[in-house]
């Protein structure tokens, strides 16, 4: 066997060969490791830092080339060339459409992102104060009682069906949530208008008769949803996997996802980075935030990633971003202070070794703020922009005959074969 990997188990003296295949031995393989009576050998790898749940075709990175490939297209040329729902149908079917074909798909997106009215109705009963990404994850999970034939997952038409509402609808109840925080009246699509251009309109329009939105805005926007569509098997693609692998409807597969994105670790980082720019405040204090990162005193947010050792590209994108935004806006003061950072830090050893370099969180919530987006609203755009990645992971995991319920092991820590104390004893 040529490519394999040679064990010897210095236990037993006893030698095993195990296969290597694109780069991974499947861990089953080291269950013939064993001492008598025992199940064998298995892998403890919190975080899943070194393990391969799936095989995917949808998304590539190379963390230390910082490289970042939708089906094999750079995301700098899918950011300058394409569009959000165009790079929504490359993820879903695996090749860019043909002009019918993304006519097609946008038509079907468009008629379905009217919500039921009922639906308005439950997040109408969410108090006033509701974190808006906790009524997206329990409306999306909702859903599923409004389009009960999701459950069908092995029909390829009904999952289409299916993935064509989510996709239409999560800028709808996007946008319901937050008119929901401010006490204004829920705006309804206008499918006259563009994805992006429809979903500004629900959350800005007023008195107007027609929300006309600046394209650079509009286009901002819709390279933001591109650099969010997905990233691989980070922690709410492999929620969503996890959860969908007992088969259930992807509505409740999606707000898995949403759930995982929730949490600070996951989606909060671009929040976090604006605080720290509040803090240092001027570009004066830069040089005594950078000296108290070092001895530890101050943490550096939105630089570094789990898997880029990089430049990450997706900030590259979204720092060009900004500038047309800005011109819009006018430039957020936090610009100067972020730009001063960047530069000293990329200039610093300390840093460099460390392969400390923007992410894609660092400049994003500087946009989303210029937009006048709550904190609070900006893991929800990501959602919105995360969806056909998700969903593009859910399809991929439905119909991979490889995959089963996932179901990890454990290393149990545990008490064993206690006998019961009667409660007169304790």
């Amino acid at each position: 066997m040529t490519d394999s990997l040679s064990i010897r188990d210095n236990r037993t003296g006893k030698d095993y060969e195990v296969a290597i295949t694109d780069g991974t031995i499947r861990a089953a393989d080291l269950k013939q490791i064993a001492l008598d009576g025992d199940p064998g050998l298995a892998t403890y790898d919190p975080g899943f830092v070194n393990t391969a749940s799936c095989r995917s075709a949808v998304t590539y990175i190379d963390g230390d080339a910082g490289i970042l490939e939708y089906r094999g297209y750079p995301i700098e040329q899918l950011a300058e060339k394409s569009s959000f729902l165009e790079v929504s149908y490359l993820l879903l079917n695996g090749e860019l459409p043909t002009s019918s074909q993304l006519s097609t798909w946008t038509h079907d997106v468009t008629t379905h992102t009217f919500l039921h009215e009922n639906l308005k109705q439950f997040i109408q009963g969410f108090r006033y104060d509701a974190h808006p990404m906790g009524m997206l994850m329990a409306s999306v999970s909702a859903l599923s009682t409004f389009y009960p034939d999701a459950s069908n997952i092995s029909d390829a038409d009904n999952r289409q069906l299916q993935i064509t509402r989510l996709i239409a609808k999560m800028p709808t109840l996007g946008a319901f949530a937050y008119r929901h925080g401010l006490g204004k009246p829920y705006v309804y699509p206008d499918n006259d208008l563009s994805y992006v251009e429809n979903f500004l309109a629900m959350l800005f329009k007023m008195s107007e008769p027609k929300y006309a939105a600046d394209e650079r805005l509009v286009k901002a926007l819709d390279v933001l949803f591109i650099l969010h569509a997905d990233h691989e098997q980070n922690c709410s693609a492999n929620a969503v996997r996890s959860v969908g692998s007992s088969q259930v409807d992807p509505y409740s597969a999606i707000a898995a996802g949403i759930g995982a994105l929730y949490g600070p670790l996951h989606g909060g980082a671009n929040e976090a980075v604006l605080r720290m720019l509040r803090r240092i405040g001027t570009t004066d204090n830069v040089s005594d935030f950078i000296a108290g990162v070092k001895s530890g005193k101050e943490k550096l947010m939105g630089f570094g990633h789990r898997v880029y050792k990089n430049y990450d590209p997706r900030a590259q994108i979204i720092k060009k971003a900004c500038d047309d935004v800005f011109e819009v806006t006018g430039v957020n003061p936090l610009l100067k202070i972020a730009r001063e950072l960047e530069k000293i830090a990329l200039e610093d050893d300390y840093f460099v070794s460390r392969k400390l370099y923007p992410n894609v969180d660092f400049y994003s919530g500087l946009i989303y703020e210029a937009l006048e987006f709550p904190p609070e609203m900006f893991t929800v755009l990501f959602a919105i922009g995360r969806t056909p990645g998700w969903l593009a992971q859910w399809s991929e995991l439905v119909q991979d005959k490889e995959q089963k319920i996932a179901r990890p092991k454990q290393i149990y820590t545990g008490f064993r074969t206690r006998e019961f104390i009667p409660m007169s004893d304790r």
